[in-house]
This record gives structure tokens, C-alpha cells and sequence, in this order.
């Protein structure tokens, strides 16, 4: 097998996203959204995997690994790239996930994300939610958000990521960067202790549990500006997640709050494109009076509709997104029915 070194240079040089090491498996590269195995090599055995692991990890992180049995850190590989690592076991053997991070952080435009996004980087207080898959681009697309704020703001910046993805250098911005493990114990301490940190913009890495949720929209409503991810698939599927989590007594005040605070949900996927390569398709909701009102009375069915008939105020459909990608020749009539939450919607935009 490669050694570490190799595989990594190798990620680098092919432009791959991702290095899978499994167990019985060559190493394999994920490039453009499709696994290839690296050709010439045999599968990998578990000595191996930990011989490579052991290279890439600190003495305190492997001895945690072995004992817990799983372990996100982030990786400088000399002057080429960053790597966010997740290694972990399968069936009783050590597995892991390099995910390569570019070293300059792009801008929003060269994303192609729509205008919006531009808005989200000069809003001075409320609650914005990056949302989608995972490895569909979301921290990027924040990455770039927060990068705008600090090119054009002074402004504190406070993350807390598991691990630091993207690395900032502080432009006309100061910005702070806290690691779980390594500046930080806990996600529940880190979110209590930031509001004595001065920020201006809080960026949490991943709302896990009641205890961020509820930290993040107490940031908010004290006055601050805050992103967030969620593993989630719609505006409306992110608004009932986070309603969901709280016991139902609570409920009707996190209603309440969210409302209040909210200012916009981008819903995110990255599709494989004809050309070869991923193409982005996305959803936006904005925090608008009728959106207050639908949250704060749980008619979260309706959220759908109002998206549809809101795009003179930025707001769009994922399946006007991908209905405009058909027609642009840039993905497959297939490939965007696989991705929509509402094929009728879909025919019908396509059809029009």
C-alpha cells in the first residue's frame, strides 16, 4: 500500500474531495461525486490502516481513537491542503475519511451561489441556517459568507467547528477559531462562554442536540449574528427539526423565538452535471413577515407554497432550481427527479 504521503498527494493532484481507507478495499478517491478505487493497489489491511493513522495523529489522538473508537481531526498537509479526517471502526477494524479542504477560501460569486448570499454577509443580527447533505458544500458556502464579512466589515468573528475546516486570515475582521478537544470540552460550554467573547458574528460548526439549538437562538436573540449548518433537506424539514428537538412544552416559546430571529434558510445540494462535474441546485427561504407567522403557528406546510410565490423578494424553490438546470442542458431530466422533494412541481416547471 502507499504510504499516507502518497495518498494524500495524490487527493491533491487528482482534485478529489475525498480518500476513503476501508479494510479489504484499495484506497479510493471520491472526484467530481463518483468513487474510483486508486488503480495498481491492493486492498488494504487493518495493520496498514493503523500504521498510516498512527503517521497522521498525535500521540494523544490515537490513544483516544483506540479507546473511543472514533475521532474527527483536522490535517495540514504541508503547503498543498488541509484535510478534516474522521477515523473511525467498521466491523472491528480501523477505517477513515480525509476530506480535502482548499487553503483559499473561494468567494461567493465564483461558487455560483445566487445574490443572496451577498445579503446574508451584510446583515448585522439574526439567525442563518446552511443546510443539505453532508459533503454537498455546506461549509463552503458559509466559509465564503463569513470571508465576505471579513473583507468588508470590522467586525469579531467567533467559530466553533469539530474540527476547523476552512483557516481565515483576519482582513479588515478579527476572527477566533475554537476546535472541540483542543480549545474547547464541550459544544454547550464553548456556546455559554462565547457571549463574553465580544462577537459580533458566531459561526457553529453543526446544531447537534437541544443544548446548541437553544444556545445558538439565545446568540441570536441577544442581539448577535449567527450561522449554522443542519443535516437537513428543506427549509420546512429545518424548521420542524429544530422545533422537534425541544420537549413539547417548550415548543410553543422555541416557535416563538425561532420567528423572531430568523432570517433565512439556504438549502443546498451538489449534483452530478452532464459535463462531468458537480453542479450546484439550492433552495432559499427568507425570514419575511409571512414566514414569521407560519413558523410561530406551526404551519410549517405552508412554507412550500410561500417559497413558490416569493421570488420578487429572493426566495426560491429547489425545483425551480433544478427545473432551470434541465433546461440549461446541465443535468439530466433523471438526475434532477432524484433530487426533488416535489416531482409535480418539477413536471410542471420544466413543462412551462
Amino acid at each position: 500500500m502507499m504510504e499516507i504521503k502518497q495518498l494524500l498527494q495524490l487527493t491533491v493532484d487528482r482534485n478529489a474531495s475525498d480518500l476513503h481507507l476501508i479494510v479489504g478495499l484499495p484506497p479510493t478517491l471520491r472526484v467530481e461525486g463518483v468513487l474510483y478505487p486508486v488503480q495498481n493497489e491492493s486492498p488494504i489491511t487493518a495493520e496498514e490502516i493503523e500504521k498510516n493513522l498512527r503517521q497522521v495523529m498525535a500521540a494523544e489522538q490515537a490513544e483516544r481513537f483506540f479507546v473511543n473508537k472514533e475521532l474527527d481531526f483536522s490535517l495540514s498537509f504541508s503547503e498543498k491542503a488541509r484535510f478534516r479526517v474522521n477515523a473511525y471502526f467498521q466491523r472491528g477494524t480501523p477505517a477513515a475519511s480525509f476530506r480535502r479542504l482548499p487553503l483559499i477560501i473561494p468567494d461567493i460569486d465564483s461558487l455560483g451561489l445566487p445574490s443572496i448570499c451577498h445579503n446574508f454577509a451584510t446583515l448585522r443580527q439574526g439567525f442563518v441556517l446552511v443546510t443539505g447533505p453532508t459533503g454537498h458544500g455546506k461549509s463552503t458556502t458559509l466559509a465564503a459568507i463569513l470571508n465576505e464579512i471579513n473583507k468588508e466589515r470590522a467586525e469579531h468573528i467567533v467559530t466553533i467547528e469539530d474540527p476547523i475546516e476552512f483557516i481565515f486570515k483576519p482582513e479588515k475582521s478579527i476572527i477566533t477559531q475554537r476546535e472541540m478537544t483542543l480549545d474547547t470540552h464541550s459544544w454547550g460550554i464553548s456556546l455559554r462562554s462565547v457571549l463574553r467573547e465580544d462577537p459580533n458574528v458566531v459561526l457553529v460548526g453543526e446544531m447537534r442536540d437541544l443544548e446548541t439549538i437553544s444556545s445558538a437562538l439565545t446568540i441570536a436573540e441577544t442581539g448577535h449574528l449567527v450561522f449554522a449548518t443542519l443535516h437537513t433537506n428543506s427549509a420546512a424539514q429545518t424548521i420542524d427539526r429544530i422545533v422537534d428537538v425541544f420537549p413539547r412544552e417548550q415548543q410553543e416559546q422555541i416557535k416563538l423565538q425561532l420567528s423572531s430571529v430568523l432570517e433565512g434558510v439556504f438549502s443546498q445540494r451538489l449534483l452530478p452535471g452532464i459535463d462531468g462535474r458537480r453542479v450546484l441546485a439550492y433552495e432559499v427561504m427568507l425570514g419575511t413577515p409571512a414566514i414569521q407567522t407560519v413558523v410561530r403557528e406551526g404551519k410549517t406546510h405552508q412554507i412550500d407554497s410561500i417559497i413558490q410565490t416569493s421570488g420578487e423578494v429572493g426566495m426560491i424553490s429547489l425545483e425551480t432550481t433544478l427545473a432551470k438546470l434541465v433546461k440549461e442542458g446541465k443535468i439530466t431530466l433523471e438526475i434532477a427527479q432524484s433530487y426533488s422533494l416535489h416531482s409535480e412541481d418539477l413536471t410542471r416547471l420544466i413543462k412551462a
